[in-house]
């Protein structure tokens, strides 16, 4: 009787979820739904436009919107990962040269810098479309050769990037 009880609690537990409005991932919006279970490291699975948060029941009795936060940062994390990588790789390939060094960190009220020869692009940018995310890192790909906006600055970035205008007002 216990055991079953148990059981009962556990799936009770299971299908019990914090839903979050959308979250945009590369442009395109997903409903987040977080799951507290029995388990010990947190799982997260994407399908049909739902990014499904399984959490250990040790965090239900937490502030849950905290959690939900640091979940989708290191969702973004993640893939900023892999997207930025690509991503830079085409831009040296197209433009012929490329930053010392780039990294993925936050940065506040920008969604990329570059100093020193390296780019920093804040994984916040995974919210927007890919085409967006070019841009960005293109943005920055410019500023190696042009720290300010002047005249040689836009002439690259509209020979690479002729709409650029469009993307200058998305990403602010």
């Amino acid at each position: 009787m216990i055991k079953v009880k148990r059981n009962i609690n556990t799936k009770i537990t299971e299908i019990q979820a914090i839903e979050r409005h959308p979250v945009p991932v590369l442009g395109v919006d997903y409903r987040v739904k977080i799951i507290y279970k029995n388990i010990k490291i947190a799982e997260l699975n994407v399908e049909n436009k739902t990014i499904k948060i399984s959490l250990p029941n040790k965090y239900k009795r937490g502030d849950s919107k905290y959690i939900l936060d640091i979940a989708i940062d290191k969702m973004y994390e993640q893939i900023a990962k892999v997207e930025i990588e690509n991503i830079m790789e085409k831009m040296r390939i197209m433009l012929g040269f490329a930053p010392e060094d780039f990294e993925i960190k936050k940065i506040k009220n920008s969604l990329g810098k570059c100093e020193n020869q390296k780019i920093t692009i804040n994984p916040e940018v995974m919210k927007y479309s890919r085409d967006t995310i070019e841009y960005i890192v293109l943005h920055e790909y410019c500023h190696l050769k042009y720290k300010n906006h002047c005249k040689g600055f836009y002439e690259i970035l509209s020979k690479y990037q002729p709409d650029y205008e469009k993307y200058e007002n998305i990403a602010n």
